[in-house]
């Protein structure tokens, strides 16, 4: 009897080990379910990172620093001066350039007095011109009359009506009147040709004037540059945001494109994350993220997929992978999602660029 007994609690127990093994066993399929199904739906990496924009101050100008503005990780606004660099190198160029203007629109205020000038006396020509048709009509006048008195005197002398102390001096007049045509008909043409050099003269200082023009032009855009080659001493934040990697002090000879510090706008920051192109193949813009930062472990960040790089990061290396160059592996290859941080997400600026962050996409199936 004992011994049935015992077989039966035996039994049991059995059946109690056994039932406790199938929940755990239903669990532990249920969990791995779960799980497969959390995998599917929560795209995760760790090879992420912080990424901004990273505004390099680099000199335009050379020569000694005036004054530096900032210090090191100080916030700066859009605008605000950085350094200062000393201008008297540049104010004499600009004085320079001045004068030599200047000196170019008084010569060009000269060339068109002097076309003022030219064109009254041709004006005065003109009118010379006129008087002297006026007196060659005249002039022809009396010779037609003269022509007409000595051929009447010469048939008068022919039938001896007429004496020859007469005739010599209608011979006379009619000579001077020829003479006097002959003289006007000169003076006219000398002033047509008079009025036609003083037109190639007027036409000349034109264009001398055009020249004049051309020359002031490129003396402003030299003085122009002058200018613009000064306002260069002067270096403004093209941002808002902090001052990192300042080498620059008050002394320093510096020269052009010489990097003198950095500033780094945190307004506009989002998220490099270099998944496996397996598991982007439901990943598209707008879907939702939850952001893990490192330094911030108990805090989470919200933020949105914005766009997938158009290559794989090989693919922009130095060295791009030749794959038919040789003994062919295939390799998972990363490629870099841009995830940006909602708007409010860092309103205290506490995120940092470079800092190593844990992305989950949310997947929508």
């Amino acid at each position: 009897m004992d011994t049935t007994k015992e077989n039966t609690n035996n039994n049991s127990k059995k059946k109690v080990v056994l039932g406790i093994f199938f929940v755990i066993a239903c669990a532990g399929i249920l969990f791995f379910m779960f799980y497969l199904r959390y995998k599917s739906t929560h795209i995760t990496t760790d090879d992420a990172y912080i990424d901004g924009r990273i505004h390099t101050i680099a000199s335009r100008a050379s020569g000694i620093v005036k004054n530096v503005y900032v210090s090191t990780n100080q916030f700066v606004k859009n605008g605000d001066i950085l350094v200062d660099i000393d201008a008297a190198d540049y104010d004499v160029t600009v004085r320079e350039e001045e004068s030599r203007l200047n000196a170019e629109i008084s010569r060009k205020s000269e060339i068109e007095s002097k076309i003022i000038v030219l064109t009254n006396q041709l004006a005065e020509l003109g009118y010379m011109v006129e008087t002297a048709k006026a007196n060659v009509e005249l002039q022809e006048a009396k010779l037609r009359q003269a022509d007409l008195d000595i051929k009447r005197a010469t048939d008068l002398l022919k039938k001896e009506a007429l004496s020859k102390e007469k005739y010599e001096k209608i011979k006379t007049d009619y000579d001077i009147v020829f003479a006097q045509a002959k003289a006007s008909r000169e003076q006219l043409k000398q002033a047509k040709s008079t009025v036609e050099t003083q037109k190639s003269l007027i036409k000349q200082t034109e264009l001398t004037l055009q020249s004049q023009n051309s020359l002031i032009k490129q003396r402003e855009a030299e003085l122009s540059s002058a200018e613009l080659k000064k306002s260069y001493t002067k270096i403004y934040s093209p941002s808002d945001g902090y001052v990192t990697k300042k080498s620059v002090e008050i002394g320093n000879l510096i020269q052009v494109g010489q990097p003198l510090m950095a500033v780094v706008a945190l307004d506009d920051i989002w998220v490099t994350a270099n998944y496996k192109e397996t598991q982007l193949t439901y990943v598209k813009s707008g879907q939702k993220v939850k952001i893990e930062v490192d330094t911030f472990s108990k805090k989470e960040f919200d933020g949105k997929v914005d766009s997938i790089m158009a290559g794989t990061g090989s693919i922009f290396s130095l060295f791009p992978p030749e794959n038919a160059t040789g003994n062919f592996v295939k390799v998972v290859q990363r490629i870099p999602v841009k995830i940006v941080f909602d708007k409010n997400a860092d309103t205290e600026h506490l995120l940092r660029l470079g800092m190593s962050v844990v992305p989950t996409i949310y997947i929508e199936k």
